[in-house]
């Protein structure tokens, strides 16, 4: 068995080199269809705080490495693991590059990949909360904010970068417009009282405003009534999104980003700041609670 690394437990000991920095391609155990990599820091193996997670979903290109890439400062700064997740297109041999946004594609949970993935690398490297940070940008945060509305309970903080389609909390347009089936879809009740509770952020660069790649017509694979009826842009599209969660109590912190335009690489930084601060007054909160003082923090 390989020894872990960031446990509460104080006989935790660093994993082999392999396993800590900018990890290679991992196939997911529950299902090698799909994959991962992770960057994780190196971290004393007495450290008293426990190693967080935070998963980056990528978008449509699936330049999932280079998210790793681009979050690897902050997990040495933030005591953080990142998780980047590989949907590939085709999964079902149709050469499809949407099904992971819209949660489901034939018999395949896109969710139920991603919670298998987070819980293989919580056991590989000991990590004891349950929860996690979510990123998502573009087609990733197609799937990130549809992930929330079902498993807002596993999160720590949601951070929503530029999505070309959202779901509304519409209770009387389908599922994916709105939710009005989600019960018939997936098996569960929203709930929204959970949903209250995660810290959510919204990302969108002020010169995001192309449309030739989001506007659905009919006949598309994902089309129906209502496609693109929250707006023309992405950020017409996700201000209807911070809208809607408003309006049932979920608060939204909505940044645009003066001269960016889609750019997940733009956007991280805002994500990034974001999930610091979020992520210290988690911990603030464990150490209140433990009556632990916060050691301030060192890459």
């Amino acid at each position: 068995m390989m020894p872990s690394v960031g446990a509460n437990d104080s006989t935790a000991q660093l994993p082999r080199s392999r396993d800590v920095g900018p990890t290679c391609v991992i196939a997911a155990r529950s299902d090698p269809r799909f994959s991962y990599c992770l960057y994780v820091p190196t971290t004393p193996e007495r450290s008293r705080e426990t190693l967080e997670l935070v998963v980056a979903v990528h978008g449509s290109a699936r330049f999932f490495t280079r998210y790793r890439d681009a979050f690897a400062a902050f997990c040495r700064w933030n005591r953080c693991i990142v998780l980047c997740p590989l949907f590939p297109a085709g999964v079902k041999g149709d050469r499809n590059p949407h099904g992971y946004k819209y949660l489901r594609e034939a018999e395949i949970r896109y969710d139920a990949v991603l919670l298998a993935m987070v819980d293989e690398v919580r056991e590989h490297y000991s990590i004891a909360a349950e929860k996690f940070a979510l990123f998502g940008y573009s087609g990733g945060a197609h799937f990130a904010h549809r992930f929330f509305m079902l498993h807002a309970q596993r999160l720590w903080a949601l951070s929503i970068g530029a999505p070309g389609a959202v779901t509304l909390l519409d209770p009387t347009q389908d599922w994916w417009v709105g939710v009005r089936n989600f019960r018939e879809v997936f098996g569960v009740d929203l709930d929204i009282g959970a949903m209250r509770r995660v810290p959510v952020q919204m990302i969108v660069g002020s010169a995001d405003i192309e449309t030739w790649e989001i506007t659905q017509r009919e006949g598309d694979p994902y089309w129906m009534e209502g496609a693109n009826a929250a707006g023309r842009t992405r950020r017409d599209r996700l201000e209807s999104l911070r809208r809607s969660y408003e309006s049932a109590g979920i608060a939204v912190r909505f940044d645009v980003l003066a001269n960016v335009a889609h750019d997940a690489l733009g956007c991280i930084p805002a994500a990034e700041e974001f999930l610091a601060e979020v992520l210290a007054r988690r911990r603030r909160q464990a150490h209140a609670a433990e009556g632990v003082q916060a050691r301030p923090l060192t890459p």
